[in-house]
């Protein structure tokens, strides 16, 4: 993908002269859908834990082979947009997810985990392709000095998908109370076999009116009159320039990176977390529930931070963010019970606004590059499969709990970014 303008300055970027309400509202859709989505894998989680016997580490090959798919994908999705343009290639990416959805279906009626992990990345394949689409599309429908408003407003609602996607998950996945380990030993390897079959099987009906939901909203996007941005794409231009040469993007990427992360790695921890005895004491089920508030704090924090970047600099926004994040997770380390639960779910309030803002500071300056920079920001969202899968390992060697050391280092990162690595010349 590419998103620049013909010029010969390397400094300069496409921006529409005003918003495009209609097409920004059209595509807030699909930040919408691939939120709702991906908060559903801190439900697979358990549930395949249980279904297919694994431990801690196994289960977030979920997470692995999601996100990094995002890495895999990210530039030849960079290619297709290129080469199809961006209304096509949102709806290729949308139809690509649907397939990714119904790959569930025969994964279940084995049941196989193997094959769920592949469903899993080709889901994720067509998201990819969304993102790489979708974010630069926002940013260039509008005035330059609102792209990062304007960016956390539409991932306002990717963060209203992660919000109700847990809780939704929760009641259509996790109906069943998961039977412990002793009373798995008692039964027949007939009647293990069918509560593995039958744990493995929830996921279908679910997943069947999810790729129905895209379908038609692929069918959507194609009939609807998405605006043509003259200079937004490539066409073949040559710039003599190197997205290698731009510090900031790359300190950018390695802060979407470790963002994405710790992002991941809270969010897909507290169901089990929250179950535990010493911390909420609940049913995996109800824990859902609470899941669903630390997607909803990011989703208020990225409204409010919306209208608070049109005020305050962003890099100051996101420091302060980044700091208060690294507390709360200091604090639920620290406590016990109630005051452990509510630290943690407090943290998606602050990483509300860190993702679009790191994204935008990141591409500042780029002009003719700003596509080749979006596509390699994309690809650091493996980042939601590395540190999670390295979390999963420390939990499985020294608890939940005191593995939550590993985001605070996240965080830091993030706040030294937003001070200082943010600047360019």
């Amino acid at each position: 993908m590419a998103l620049a303008q013909r010029s010969d300055s390397p400094t300069s970027s496409f921006h529409a002269e005003t918003t495009n309400v209609p097409a920004v509202s059209m595509v807030t859709t699909l930040f919408f859908m691939w939120g709702f989505l991906t908060s559903l894998n801190d439900i697979l989680i358990p549930q395949f834990k249980h279904a297919f016997d694994l431990n801690y580490k196994e289960a977030f090959l979920i997470q692995v082979f999601f996100f990094v798919s995002y890495f895999v994908f990210s530039l030849p999705s960079g290619k297709i947009v290129d080469a199809f343009g961006y209304k096509k290639s949102m709806v290729g990416g949308l139809f690509t997810m649907a397939a990714g959805a119904l790959l569930f279906l025969p994964a279940a009626s084995v049941p196989s985990f193997p094959l769920f992990l592949v469903a899993l990345a080709v889901l994720a394949a067509g998201m990819t392709i969304l993102q790489v689409t979708a974010n630069p599309y926002v940013a260039v429908l509008g005035p330059e000095r609102t792209a990062a408003s304007r960016l956390n407003l539409a991932q306002a609602f990717n963060s209203l998908g992660t919000f109700i996607g847990p809780a939704i998950g929760g009641l259509l996945i996790l109906s069943a109370a998961p039977l412990t380990s002793a009373a798995l030993a008692q039964l027949s390897p007939e009647a293990v076999r069918a509560y593995h079959l039958a744990q493995a099987s929830s996921v279908k009906m679910p997943y069947l009116a999810f790729a129905l939901i895209l379908l038609a909203l692929g069918v959507a996007i194609a009939l609807f009159r998405l605006p043509h941005l003259p200079g937004v794409e490539r066409e073949g231009t040559q710039v003599n320039d190197s997205i290698w040469r731009h510090r900031h993007l790359i300190l950018g990427a390695i802060g979407i990176f470790v963002y994405v992360g710790a992002e991941v790695s809270i969010g897909s921890f507290l169901v089990s977390y929250f179950s535990q005895s010493d911390i909420g004491n609940i049913s995996e089920k109800v824990a859902a529930g609470y899941v669903s508030l630390y997607w909803g704090g990011a989703m208020v924090g990225r409204f409010i931070g919306s209208g608070l970047q049109q005020k305050i600099a962003p890099n100051k926004i996101l420091g302060i963010c980044a700091v208060m994040a690294a507390i709360l997770v200091v604090a639920t380390m620290l406590t016990f019970g109630h005051v452990a639960m509510w630290s943690v779910i407090a943290v998606g309030l602050f990483n509300s606004i860190m993702f679009p803002t790191i994204f935008t500071l990141s591409i500042e300056g780029l002009g003719p590059l700003t596509g080749d920079g979006s596509s390699l920001l994309v690809a650091a969202i493996v980042g939601g499969a590395v540190i999670p899968e390295i979390q999963s390992a420390l939990a499985d060697s020294m608890g939940i709990h005191h593995a939550f050391f590993l985001p605070i280092l996240c965080y830091i990162y993030i706040a030294f970014f937003a001070f200082r690595g943010y600047r360019h010349n």
